[in-house]
């Protein structure tokens, strides 16, 4: 759900009094959409809104998807704990070595690069469209098309990537091009793993690197869009959800996050993205055919 980042504090309570309580296998669910959805390039928010609706569980609202978010979050951290030592401590040795040559020290300013579009966008929309939530780009259409078109870049990075460049090769202009593509995550069912993949993809960069890098610049997005929504949470409260339903969902989430970023790289080490691209192009039209049928509401 990264592509609320920064974008929906006026509507949160305005949700949190619609939403219907939470039991224990729904809280279940919901977190094992939220961890599988998160990272692999299929998008969260699509999912979170049309699953819990097919399945008859009703909207789990703002409140409890933002906090569960809490556990993805945590499972990337978790993850790549030695990685963000590595680039930490290189990097601070760099400054204090003046080697702004050194590895870690590019890769740390490329994320930090990178970070910057998806937060001012953020930013910009929060300060612009308050009401961010019930525009029509999130309704269950916009979803579905969003996720169609990203599938046909997708697909398109796919057969024109050069795959020559790994994770050593990584330069500042891939987390500058990585970055503004993940700003396009602000647009629900873009998927930022999705978008930032596909950019890596076009810049000639292998699947898994492309994987292992937007895992890795998505970390600060995903840590202030989850700190954002957490602290709106706690103003306004989680209305009927309990608290047992709540540690449910956050640790169903942290679980399968995890189990999701170790299968997508190791799965891209060997495999192609098309699995996902037509995943997410029948997706869109099942959504679409939903709609026109009458079984979905275009919300």
């Amino acid at each position: 759900m990264t592509q609320l980042v920064l974008s929906q504090p006026e509507t949160t309570s305005k949700t949190i009094s619609s939403a219907e309580s939470i039991d224990l296998l729904e809280a279940f669910g919901l977190g094992v959409v939220q961890g599988l959805t998160e990272f692999l390039p299929i998008s969260s928010t699509a999912h979170l809104k049309v699953v819990p609706v097919v399945l008859g569980w009703g909207d789990p609202g703002v409140a409890f998807t933002a906090v569960i978010q809490l556990g993805s979050i945590a499972a990337v951290l978790w993850y790549f704990w030695q990685d963000l030592a590595t680039i930490t401590t290189g990097s601070l040795k760099a400054i204090r070595d003046r080697n702004y040559k050194s590895f870690e020290f590019r890769l740390a300013l490329g994320i930090g690069i990178g970070t910057i579009p998806i937060v001012f966008f953020g930013l910009l929309i929060k300060r612009y469209i308050p009401d961010f939530d019930n525009s029509p780009l999130r309704s269950l259409g916009s979803i579905a098309v969003a996720s169609m078109v990203m599938s046909l870049f997708l697909g398109i990075g796919e057969l024109v990537g050069k795959r020559r460049r790994n994770f050593e090769n990584l330069t500042v202009l891939d987390g500058i091009w990585m970055g503004l593509a993940q700003a396009l995550a602000l647009i629900p069912g873009v998927s930022r793993s999705g978008s930032t993949l596909t950019s890596g993809l076009f810049t000639g960069l292998e699947r898994a690197t492309a994987a292992r890098f937007s895992f890795l610049l998505g970390i600060p997005a995903i840590t202030l869009a989850g700190l954002v929504e957490l602290k709106d949470v706690v103003s306004t409260g989680l209305g009927n959800t309990g608290f047992v339903p709540l540690i449910v969902g956050i640790i169903s989430a942290a679980i399968f996050s995890y189990l999701s970023i170790a299968f997508l790289l190791r799965f891209l080490q060997t495999k192609t993205t098309w699995i996902f691209i037509w995943y997410r192009l029948g997706f869109g039209l099942l959504i679409l055919g939903a709609i026109a049928t009458g079984f979905l509401k275009n919300t």
